[in-house]
């Protein structure tokens, strides 16, 4: 299990603990996170998992796919560091990942 901590828009931190190999989507859900609406539940054709990914652990994440860019460029929040946390997997070097998301998903 990894530690992931998310944000939201007001600073409030929840942390929790992911299972390598899952997505940090699922994550989130499982674990009751406000704020990632998962509405299509992981198939990357919405962007209402949308986070920022805290600019230290950019490195360590796969990077985005074509289908990925098209679905963020659909948000009017998007940031250099914005992700969707469907496309995340959990790996080994995500302990203590740190990610934030926007005041509302689109």
């Amino acid at each position: 299990m990894k530690n992931i901590i998310f944000v939201e828009h007001d600073g409030t931190e929840h942390r929790v603990e992911a299972r390598v190999g899952t997505s940090l989507m699922l994550a989130a859900v499982t674990n009751g996170v406000p704020g990632i609406d998962a509405d299509c539940g992981g198939s990357c054709s919405c962007a209402t998992c949308h986070v920022y990914v805290k600019e230290d652990w950019l490195e360590k994440i796969s990077d985005k796919s074509e289908m990925e860019e098209a679905m963020l460029s659909l948000s009017p929040d998007r940031k250099l560091n914005s992700r969707l946390a469907c496309q995340i997997p959990i790996t080994e070097e995500l302990d203590g990942l740190e990610v934030s998301m926007p005041e509302f998903q689109f």
